[in-house]
């Protein structure tokens, strides 16, 4: 998706440690037009799917998740990260490790937003070593419900999580596929 790509190489930088960061734009930043356009991008590529919800991660995987859902008039559902007082009983847990921030998550989701009959689609913003999207599928396993696909904002290619999705037999619809970091510049994977 160009007008990602270009955003990428206009205001993303890359860390040490293959970190790419975008927060002036999806992780601490939103900007509303673009995540328009990428959810509205997301609901094309999965319009034929039969998806009945969305299921994403907090925090960063909400406002992309929010925008898919809205053009494919679906609910969506953002796993917890964090205990609270109204989410105790009755939940699918999966354990997750974030690469950025070094920490494993039991993430959350309430038993009753899943149903047998559900048709899921994931969608992240980063798809790198592929935890979070591990999570999710085990909750989608855990819950008997089938994943129609799982679309990330950005994934790093020249990371696990790609061969993952892959693996399980799943579509993988990524709206920026970074091939490498070399000399600390984003080199896109061309298709």
């Amino acid at each position: 998706m160009k007008i990602l790509e270009d955003r990428i190489r206009r205001d993303g930088t890359v860390l040490p440690g293959d970190v790419l960061k975008v927060d002036n734009f999806l992780n601490h930043q939103i900007d509303p037009q673009l995540m328009n356009e990428l959810g509205a991008e997301f609901a094309r590529r999965f319009a034929d799917a039969g998806i009945t919800k969305i299921l994403t991660v907090e925090s960063s995987g909400i406002a992309p998740a929010v925008m898919a859902g809205l053009h494919l008039k679906v609910p969506v559902i953002f796993a917890r990260k964090h205990k609270s007082l109204t989410l105790t009983d009755h939940l699918y847990t999966a354990k997750v490790y974030s690469y950025t921030k070094r920490v494993n998550n039991d993430i959350s989701i309430d038993r009753r937003f899943l149903d047998a009959k559900d048709r899921v689609l994931i969608i992240d913003d980063f798809l790198a070593n592929g935890q979070a999207v591990q999570g999710l599928l085990d909750i989608a396993e855990t819950a008997q419900i089938s994943v129609a696909g799982v679309g990330v904002v950005i994934e790093k290619r020249f990371q696990k999580g790609h061969q993952l999705v892959v693996d399980a037999g799943i579509q993988l619809e990524a709206l920026a596929s970074i091939a490498s970091f070399d000399h600390n510049e984003v080199q896109f994977a061309q298709d």
